[in-house]
């Protein structure tokens, strides 16, 4: 398949270079020619602009820092808008903002091209090695019909759904980890300072339930069934196990911020009266405050979700 390619960055390279191992004829634009210099010396071909690779390539790839910069690939001067032709596709790479992708699959819808957002998840490991989610949005069809490239760059490339729902799903993923590693360190910095040695704490916690289940594993049964009773946890245990650890954080002064908002969540279903019920039933609060229908996810689809990714 002939195949081009712009940004090829800490991402983007390794990427690009998984294209060319699976044999597509690559053809690369960056900032610099040096920065493709690895993939010119195997064999890609260097287009000046992004309007010359668009002229050449029925599907164009890009991994670029910001909106802004996909933007200005797209539809700047000597722009990918330039050089299209009809039936074209253009499949984002970036963490993108979600009015933007929307916005440019618009505008390039009217020319005949699909524009689709296909950020990915996994890293610079990811991207050189191949284990690598690339999770994308718009049209079906154009997923279909190149869905073979993205297996080259990606073990785990997936469509779900329209436009902006991949760049959606990366927000999700990304926003969660980001909060996840800012309450492990406080929780680990608490249990430190308490008085326990770094990896002997460390080798403990990732053997109990939550350390031991992948993390959006958790989702599957609580939060997408809306079934929280009979309780595999009750809330009011595990409203007692945080009030303790806050207390053991201000005993040691360390800051629990968001410990210590999370112990403000639980305090909020307990006083619902939804003591006796699962430890995550607060997940209502927040469905609630949202303005949204209370999730409630056929448990056989959950299940065949969980049996599919565990072959």
């Amino acid at each position: 398949m002939k195949i081009g390619f712009i940004g090829l960055g800490m991402m983007g390279k390794g990427m690009a270079a998984n294209l060319q191992k699976a044999g597509h004829e690559l053809h690369v634009h960056d900032l610099t020619r040096q920065a493709a210099s690895a993939h010119l010396a195997n064999g890609a071909i260097w287009s000046e602009s992004p309007k010359a690779l668009a002229a050449e390539c029925p599907v164009i790839f890009t991994s670029l820092p910001t909106p802004a910069d996909v933007r200005a690939v797209g539809t700047g001067e000597n722009g990918l808008i330039e050089g299209f032709k009809p039936g074209s596709a253009w499949f984002d790479l970036s963490t993108n903002a979600v009015d933007v992708v929307r916005d440019l699959a618009a505008i390039f819808k009217e020319k005949g091209v699909d524009f689709l957002d296909a950020p990915v998840s996994g890293g610079p490991r990811g991207a050189a090695s191949g284990k690598l989610a690339i999770w994308v949005g718009g049209d079906k069809a154009a997923f279909d019909k190149y869905q073979s490239a993205l297996t080259d760059m990606g073990d785990q490339a997936r469509y779900i759904g329209a436009i902006g729902a991949g760049t959606i799903a990366k927000l999700v993923h990304n926003s969660a980890s980001a909060a996840i590693a800012v309450v492990l360190s406080e929780v680990m910095t608490m249990g430190v300072k308490a008085g326990v040695e770094p990896l002997q704490l460390f080798e403990a916690v990732r053997q109990g339930a939550a350390g031991r289940a992948r993390t959006f594993d958790r989702l599957s049964g609580q939060f997408l069934t809306g079934v929280y009773d009979p309780p595999d946890f009750a809330l009011r245990l595990i409203h007692k196990d945080v009030s303790l650890a806050c207390q053991l954080g201000r005993e040691n002064n360390v800051p629990m911020r968001l410990v210590n908002m999370a112990h403000q969540e639980l305090t909020e279903a307990l006083n619902r009266g939804w003591g006796h019920r699962d430890s995550r039933v607060g997940a209502l609060l927040q469905q609630e405050r949202a303005g949204i229908e209370p999730i409630h996810v056929d448990p056989a689809r959950i299940k065949a979700v969980m049996d599919a990714d565990s072959k």
